[in-house]
């Protein structure tokens, strides 16, 4: 044994999964909002384009739809919206197992998400990626667009196409 640190193999099925949220923001034309990921190894994405929606970590204690409404101004600047379904149940995603012990600190599997589809409501002006909350919060994407929702398991990164062919089906009858 080399040094004082004892490296010991981890059981990936006993990890829990990460609680997080996700949102479908949809424009008036059906359409879905979906960025660019600027950290792409902060869940070991890595090199290329890859698009989501946004989602975020649910707080402990946290109504997962008020912690949607969050994190979607924390990422994007936008408040304009309103409800307009919730996807059933939660839907889970595993991290590939060279990656679980690099992202989230090696605590999770994957995560469980609670998704939501919302209305925008406001002018495209109220949306900023570059400095989401007037700058109070990291960027989280370079760049966004408006994208067809049944388009979006073929732009996300492999591990998490799953859950994205899910949503797909809950708000198919939303989609343009």
């Amino acid at each position: 044994m080399n040094g004082p640190f004892v490296t010991q193999a981890v059981d990936i099925e006993k990890l829990p999964y990460r609680p997080c949220v996700g949102i479908a923001l949809f424009n008036a034309k059906g359409l879905v909002w979906i960025g660019d990921r600027s950290d792409k190894d902060a869940e070991g994405e890595g090199e290329g384009h890859w698009w989501q929606m946004p989602q975020g970590g649910l707080d402990a204690g946290e109504n997962p739809y008020e912690a949607a409404l969050r994190e979607l101004y924390e990422e994007t600047s936008v408040k304009s919206v309103r409800l307009l379904k919730e996807a059933p149940g939660w839907l889970t995603y595993d991290l590939p197992p060279e990656l679980v012990g690099q992202s989230w600190d090696g605590r999770y599997r994957g995560q469980k998400q609670k998704w939501f589809a919302l209305r925008f409501e406001g002018k495209e002006s109220e949306i900023d990626v570059h400095r989401p909350g007037g700058g109070r919060f990291k960027a989280e994407f370079s760049a966004w667009r408006w994208e067809k929702l049944d388009r979006l398991p073929e732009l996300i990164v492999p591990f998490k196409r799953k859950v994205y062919k899910q949503v797909v089906a809950a708000f198919a009858d939303i989609a343009a």
